[in-house]
């Protein structure tokens, strides 16, 4: 397990050099990424059973409530990892940041901006599943939004009055409070986050920032990313940059759509290499 565990840091590390080299380098880093994903997942035995759930907007909701459609990263992402169940309560359209109008609704699924379609009310379905025994308790919980928070921010115009560590000045009460009076991206994040805390104490938590996109500026998603990563750290919890790390570039996309069907959403080769990424994360 000790030498499984070694050989896929190398072979990441291996990978990230072999991106920016020659095509005779690009294939070395494809056999490497195909010994990665068909050795045994020796890492991951003492965690077993993995129950990894899944909440975000549509680039994680396209790959389907079971997680098995191939336009979302989240279905290459469970290839890589096999874990015991794998479930998205992600919906298309869905922000972090509440409005003055959000209340709890775990039924509605309209896949655009909404009021009611935000990560609070994926919190919310997931909290009702397990109790229901539809859903085991999760063991890692992955959240991958903020696009739409970026790309509609004059929807959202609190979204962006606070920073991530000025969210976290109130006192334990906080999730007491209504989501419609939780109104900035970083109160929203802290929110949501807590109330899976105190759900499921015991489980891994792992915020992801939006990729990149043609349809929002670099600085947008970076400010974007940049109070999420803030929270996360308050919070005690891992984050992933997929603005800084991941395969889709705003100014590749533009010229030439590679990882993306539309400049936002991926296709099965972007979905593929995020997935994939965010694998290697979790397993190393």
């Amino acid at each position: 397990m000790v030498f499984i565990c070694f050989f896929r840091t190398f072979v990441a590390d291996f990978q990230c050099v072999m991106t920016q080299m020659t095509f005779v380098g690009r294939w070395i880093k494809v056999l490497l990424t195909v010994l990665v994903v068909l050795m045994p997942l020796g890492c991951m035995q003492a965690q077993r059973p993995l129950h990894v759930v899944m909440l975000g907007d549509s680039n994680t909701f396209i790959g389907g409530d079971s997680c098995n459609q191939a336009r979302g990263w989240n279905k290459w992402f469970c290839d890589a990892v096999q874990p015991t169940t794998c479930r998205s309560y992600a919906r298309s359209g869905a922000t972090w940041t509440n409005t003055p109008q959000t209340v709890r609704n775990t039924e509605e699924n309209i896949e655009v901006l909404g009021d009611n379609n935000v990560i609070y009310n994926q919190v919310c379905r997931l909290q009702e599943a397990v109790a229901a025994g539809e859903q085991a308790q999760p063991t890692l919980i992955i959240i991958m939004a903020g696009t739409n928070d970026a790309w509609f921010a004059a929807k959202r115009p609190l979204a962006y009055t606070q920073k991530g560590i000025e969210a976290f000045v109130t006192g334990d009460t906080f999730t007491s409070r209504p989501a419609s009076e939780v109104l900035t991206l970083a109160e929203s994040v802290r929110y949501s986050c807590e109330l899976l805390r105190q759900s499921f104490p015991d489980a891994r938590l792992v915020l992801i920032t939006p990729m990149q996109a043609t349809k929002v500026t670099v600085g947008a998603i970076r400010r974007t990313g940049d109070i999420i990563e803030q929270c996360a750290l308050q919070l005690g919890a891992e984050v992933i940059r997929l603005d800084r790390e991941g395969c889709v570039k705003r100014y590749e996309e533009l010229k030439r759509r590679r990882y993306t069907v539309d400049g936002v959403h991926t296709n099965e080769a972007g979905a593929r290499m995020i997935g994939e990424f965010v694998a290697r994360y979790i397993l190393l």
